[in-house]
């Protein structure tokens, strides 16, 4: 044995001593592995086969009714000092966080398997590539993990060779909310999460390895671990841009990666392409290029609100071989979700549907799927080297002020945009409208260290001989007065990803403004569409006054971060400021590039 499975070993030992288990089971990751546990799950009711014929090899499980979505207040970051977590994580020091979870972790796995999983997240010979060990006493974790990870021994057999990995142990425990946290410990590379079975709690290599533990690998190793979509759009002359996008929630992230091109796009032979749909880690290669992988192999999406107009693609996707969980059932065995046709029979927790008690689906109602099941799956989501980006996309949910789209001046400025994005929210019941809540890079909920650092981490890209990527921002969701959406959206965005490509190509002109470059009318390509001139005047407007409030809030923004956020950040914020100061002059004529 080698001194690294002798590490790892020596670990399982530690774990099974301390969590009491009935036995304990190496997971390979072999098919034949996989129909045993699944019969197993079947048998003790933890899944639920649905209707063969219309879902074949696809089943429900259903989740404890107070175990239903990520806990970030119970999600805590125990570095040596606190100043290292920053104010946008919960800390705790390190030796007391171990302490009170392993009381949690001792004989909290009598009676149960002990299940090892090796993974890699990431193509399995990817250099960009990293991979974990989960011990977790979840059958179902270890189903998810099989799909949402490279897992088994190929993954046992690069950590031999590498010896080193992230460690995350996991149990159900008793699932009693005042029993559940999810602790993560950047500088051991391990993680400890106890109380929950529900995915970002428990399928420890996605939010928990890939982005918290993940972003401090990133900055010490100097590449970028980021909640981002990855997306490939070829044009009629088969050429490939890939774009790389992060959003916060409820901003269409999968729809955008699984674009369906418009009818005229289409004919015209453009074609989408999908590297990733929530996870992009990026790192510089030797030509100054950054180059992107996705580390997942599977999609963990949000069920509702998935559909025929919505996102084809993706249903299509969970057709087969697919666990859904906390879905609703038709009368038939299908699964349901607000957003279907048809009619629901029972809800997800396993009730006869009754409208009185809420929506058929749990809102955050989940599938888990290959991604090679995905009409759109770009085959180069397996190329070991990544794909090359060519511009970072950041977006947010914005009624107002914030145009469809504009161009960040250079790195320095487009790190400083995606600082500042965020959505707005409307809070009818109290009579509070627009209330902004910035979620920089879409990765507040994830970020594993301070974000003054981060920022740090992601201007220090920008160095002689890089070749970065042009940086942009969207807002789909403009209104107009009468609180309509000025944009129509879904696959029609395609035409702003069209301006986007081609401003990184040099094929399109903008207009300077103190926010960015904006597309004039005629650099969108709007045939078919019903948008008038003024609305898509509208939708490139900026608004001097409203931006200079904004920029004020988002210098206030920064400040919130102390004495770690980067002068040089701010001094950027301080630039757009002066620049909307001598907003009077005309916006001036950009050349193509």
């Amino acid at each position: 044995m080698t001194s690294q499975l002798a590490r790892l070993n020596a670990w399982v030992d530690d774990v099974a001593r301390l969590t009491k288990p009935d036995r304990i089971h190496w997971c390979d990751g072999s098919d034949a592995e996989s129909a045993e546990l699944t019969r197993q799950m079947l048998a003790d009711g933890t899944l639920l086969a649905l209707n063969p014929d219309t879902h074949p090899d696809c089943y429900l499980h259903r989740s404890d009714p107070s175990d239903v979505a990520r806990v970030e207040h119970l999600t805590l970051v125990g570095t040596n000092k606190e100043i290292d977590a920053g104010p946008n994580n919960h800390w705790m020091e390190p030796t007391a966080a171990h302490a009170k979870i392993d009381a949690l972790f001792d004989g909290c796995m009598q009676g149960r398997t002990l299940y090892v999983i090796p993974y890699c997240m990431g193509p399995i010979d990817s250099p960009i590539s990293r991979c974990g060990v989960e011990i977790t006493d979840s059958a179902y974790v270890v189903a998810n993990m099989r799909i949402m990870t490279r897992m088994g021994a190929p993954a046992l057999a690069r950590i031999e060779r590498e010896g080193t990995f992230v460690k995350g142990l996991h149990s159900v425990g008793d699932l009693d909310p005042d029993k559940r946290f999810i602790m993560h410990f950047p500088e051991e590379l391990s993680i400890k999460s106890i109380g929950s079975g529900y995915g970002g709690n428990a399928l420890l290599g996605k939010k928990c390895h890939a982005l918290r533990i993940g972003s401090f690998q990133a900055k010490n190793e100097g590449w970028l671990a980021e909640h981002m979509l990855i997306v490939g759009i070829e044009n009629p002359k088969g050429e490939t841009h890939y774009i790389a996008a992060a959003f916060p929630s409820a901003c269409g992230k999968t729809n955008l990666a699984m674009l369906i091109p418009p009818e005229g796009y289409r004919s015209a032979g453009w074609k989408v392409w999908t590297v990733g749909d929530d996870i992009c880690w990026m790192t510089p290669g030797a030509d100054g290029h950054l180059y992107a992988i996705n580390p997942e192999a599977g999609y963990f999406g949000v069920a509702p609100g998935t559909g025929k107009t919505t996102n084809p693609n993706a249903l299509t996707t969970i057709q087969s071989n697919t666990i859904f969980t906390n879905v609703a059932l038709t009368a038939d065995n299908q699964p349901w979700w607000e957003g279907l046709p048809g009619t629901p029979a029972i809800d997800w927790q396993g009730r006869a549907y009754d409208p009185a008690n809420g929506p058929a689906a749990h809102p955050n109602s989940r599938f888990t799927v290959s991604a090679r099941q995905c009409p759109s799956w770009s085959p180069h989501a397996e190329d070991a080297q990544g794909v090359p980006i060519s511009a970072i996309v950041f977006g947010g949910r914005r009624p107002s002020l914030v145009p469809l789209v504009f161009e960040a001046k250079d790195w320095t400025h487009g790190v400083l945009v995606g600082a500042a994005m965020g959505s707005e929210t409307t809070a009818a019941a109290t009579g509070a409208v627009g209330v902004l809540r910035r979620d920089s890079m879409a990765m507040k909920p994830f970020c594993g260290y301070n974000y003054g650092d981060y920022f740090a981490h992601w201007l220090s890209f920008d160095q002689p001989g890089a070749k970065l990527p042009k940086i942009f921002h969207v807002n789909w969701f403009r209104k107009g007065a009468d609180g309509k959406f000025l944009w129509p959206g879904f696959g029609d965005n395609l035409r702003v990803l069209e301006w986007i490509i081609d401003r990184c190509t040099g094929d399109a002109g903008a207009v300077e403004t103190p926010i960015g470059f904006l597309p004039e009318r005629h650099d969108l390509h709007v045939d078919g569409l019903a948008l008038d001139a003024a609305t898509l005047d509208a939708l490139l407007s900026v608004d001097a006054a409203g931006w200079t409030d904004e920029v004020a809030a988002i210098g206030e923004y920064l400040d919130s971060f102390g004495a770690r956020m980067p002068g040089r950040l701010k001094a950027e914020q301080q630039r757009v400021a002066r620049a909307l100061a001598a907003a009077r002059s005309p916006a001036r004529k950009v050349a193509s590039g």
